[in-house]
């Protein structure tokens, strides 16, 4: 395929006024690839509340505040438009569609990759933190380590596949929660929750009990929790003692084998472990905002009583972004989303802040 024309200037979306909920639109200079990397018209970003967490600069995890005119986003698809120097072992040519996630680039040598656990190499570069993200129509990304998205998935569908649907695909399978068993997905209606609702039920023949506003109940029904329960109708004031019983009548009377906090609040994480039963696990995966808080029910003498374990799950790995995307491609899951322009991210991340979205946005870069 010949290499089509790229423009010299692009449009791009920037924090302008980081700490608050506050985006641009601008113009920048489409970068040229350098050794190994390869150049990607992008057409599709997802909107992650990863996103949110790094322009108000309320993760604690994160090591510096964040930059003013950085181009965020990490759940970016689009086309290959040139070849840098060094890529031609990548296998890699003009025209293949493929994305750019979170972890946009790992060394491939330290102790995680050796292990293939990537997505917390020791030298990643993270895509919309202090490395252009997603939020613009071009991008550059190592030619090892892009995801190659398949024939037959829609660049929409796909792109929030890249963050939400792999860390959550990664996070099942790190609960150990087998076919048959019951997982609590807490957050069910977000737009991680609702992708982690399909892969258990659909994907991994888990029993799914999703918990979270009453507003999103069709969302997560329809998505194939067998029960669905509305946060807003229990107490705030009881420890989750009611919520506990909820569950564990639901789940047998015993208990979920796991719980997976999908949402950033740090109530659920609160309510997570009396969810479970003897050998269950709690998955953190929502990264809580401004200062962290410990899981007040996490104390040794109760799990150790229970055999309970309580892990965190990170974004997954180059591999298992490559499973996820073939889950779409089957049909097993779909992304429930809609689709915006790059003008109106303020917007978006203003109705997140406010807890209103359902699924996921996508913005058009068009």
């Amino acid at each position: 395929m010949a290499a089509p024309e790229i423009p010299k200037k692009q449009k791009a979306v920037i924090y302008d006024q980081p700490g608050t909920i506050s985006t641009k639109v601008v113009e920048l200079d489409v970068p040229e690839p350098g050794n190994g990397e390869v150049l990607i018209n992008l057409t599709h970003s997802g909107v992650c509340h990863s996103d949110y967490g790094v322009m108000t600069n309320t993760w604690a995890v994160l090591p510096a505040p964040t930059q003013a005119g950085q181009v965020g986003g990490h759940e970016g698809v689009g086309k290959v438009v040139a070849l840098g120097p060094g890529t031609e072992s990548s296998g890699l040519k003009i025209g293949d569609r493929v994305g750019i996630k979170w972890v946009s680039s790992a060394c491939g040598n330290c102790g995680p990759c050796f292990a293939g656990a990537d997505g917390v190499c020791f030298n990643q570069k993270i895509s919309g933190y202090y490395t252009p993200g997603t939020f613009q129509q071009y991008a550059l990304g190592p030619a090892n380590y892009v995801t190659p998205i398949p024939d037959g998935v829609s660049s929409a569908e796909a792109a929030p596949m890249l963050c939400a649907g792999v860390t959550v695909y990664a996070a099942l399978k790190r609960s150990n929660a087998r076919p048959g068993q019951w997982v609590v997905i807490s957050g069910a209606g977000g737009g991680l929750g609702h992708i982690a609702v399909q892969i258990a039920s659909r994907g991994m023949g888990l029993r799914v009990i999703g918990i979270d506003h009453g507003s999103k109940a069709e969302l997560v029904r329809s998505s194939g929790a067998e029960h669905f329960v509305d946060i807003t109708q229990f107490p705030k004031d009881d420890q989750g003692a009611a919520l506990k019983a909820r569950v564990h009548e639901l789940a047998d009377g015993l208990g979920a084998h796991a719980v997976v906090v999908c949402t950033a609040a740090n109530a659920a994480y609160a309510q997570a472990l009396p969810m479970l039963r003897f050998n269950g696990t709690v998955v953190c995966v929502g990264v809580p905002e401004h200062e962290p808080q410990p899981i007040a029910s996490a104390t040794p003498g109760s799990m150790i009583l229970q055999h309970q374990t309580v892990t965190g799950s990170a974004v997954g790995s180059r591999i298992e972004a490559i499973e996820t995307l073939n889950f779409l491609k089957r049909g097993i899951i779909k992304t429930h989303y809609r689709m915006e322009k790059m003008d109106k991210l303020t917007e978006v991340f203003q109705e997140m802040a406010e807890g209103k979205l359902q699924g996921r946005v996508v913005l058009d870069l068009s």
